[in-house]
């Protein structure tokens, strides 16, 4: 009985490994097929969430989750999540646009640098030397990346778009912090995708989009398949892996979108980008095997 239950929970483990990964390439192929919709940044950032937040709905629905939150202090905190929703994603893709997939990738894992600061200031905890020095190597990895600090280069554009996508997910993963110990993660992403739906909505009304095939089918594939299947399957997944296991996964994300941009749009890194992408990373994943002196959620 014993060894039949170590097996089921090794299987599990095994099974949710595989599906965080497939959630991730999912999570990172939204980069690509952000390149082959011909829409401004902030109206592939809208439809994304309006497919996405309605799929959460209807889900929701089926599942009969209980959707009210407990007062107004966290409806006000999921609705501003939402609104650094709406400015992530808005953001990542105009990074993507301006520069390539590697570069509003590479840009966007740098969030644990503001998380660095943010984070103690926003809960009340002590600054850890480590972190800092964690953080200072994650901007040693983003000034490898840039050719030259002069706004005019197209890439140092796409790498500024990039650090501020990165800082609204820090201040988008500490509202998380707080909302996840009290609701579903499907009900908190309802209330922050919803409301990033309701913020871009006139986006898509206003801006001049040629709604081709390509355009329709490549926003609602984003919104469907690389954010709400992918995001459900990386909620399930989690039941089964340590928090740690899906950190670590999660920093592949960047690896995912730059193999896929090489297979589908050509695009081939430089060796600033791999530098710097690899210190980065590197770095994001040496932190995440380091456990911490304080459990957080």
């Amino acid at each position: 009985m014993t060894q039949h239950t170590h097996t089921a929970r090794r299987d599990y483990s095994t099974n949710s490994v595989l599906l965080l990964h497939l959630a991730v390439m999912l999570f990172g192929f939204s980069a690509v097929l952000g390149q082959f919709v011909d829409a401004p940044a902030v109206v592939i950032a809208g439809g994304r969430v309006i497919w996405s937040s309605v799929a959460l709905l209807a889900f929701s629905l089926v599942k009969r989750s209980r959707l009210k939150l407990n007062g107004k202090k966290d409806y006000a905190v999921a609705l501003v999540a939402g609104v650094v929703l709406a400015v992530h994603w808005t953001t990542f893709f105009q990074a993507i646009q301006s520069s390539s997939v590697a570069i509003g990738t590479i840009t966007f894992s740098a969030f644990p640098l503001f998380l660095t600061f943010l984070e103690p200031l926003v809960f009340h905890e002590a600054l850890r030397p480590r972190n800092v020095v964690t953080a200072l190597l994650m901007l040693l990895g983003v000034g490898i990346t840039a050719p030259s600090f002069s706004l005019e280069n197209q890439v140092t554009g796409g790498i500024l778009w990039g650090l501020v996508s990165a800082l609204a997910y820090a201040v988008l993963s500490l509202a998380n912090r707080y909302l996840s110990g009290r609701y579903e993660a499907r009900t908190v992403c309802l209330y922050e995708q919803g409301t990033a739906a309701v913020v871009l909505l006139p986006a898509l009304i206003f801006s001049r989009v040629t709604w081709t095939f390509q355009n329709f089918a490549g926003i609602a594939a984003i919104g469907l398949v690389c954010t709400a299947i992918a995001h459900s399957l990386y909620v399930a997944a989690q039941r089964h892996v340590k928090a740690q296991t899906a950190g670590i996964i999660s920093g592949m994300e960047t690896v995912y979108s730059i193999l896929f941009a090489l297979l589908f749009l050509g695009e081939i890194p430089g060796s600033r980008e791999l530098i710097g992408g690899a210190v980065i990373l590197g770095v994001a994943v040496f932190s995440s095997c380091i456990p911490s002196s304080s459990s957080q959620i």
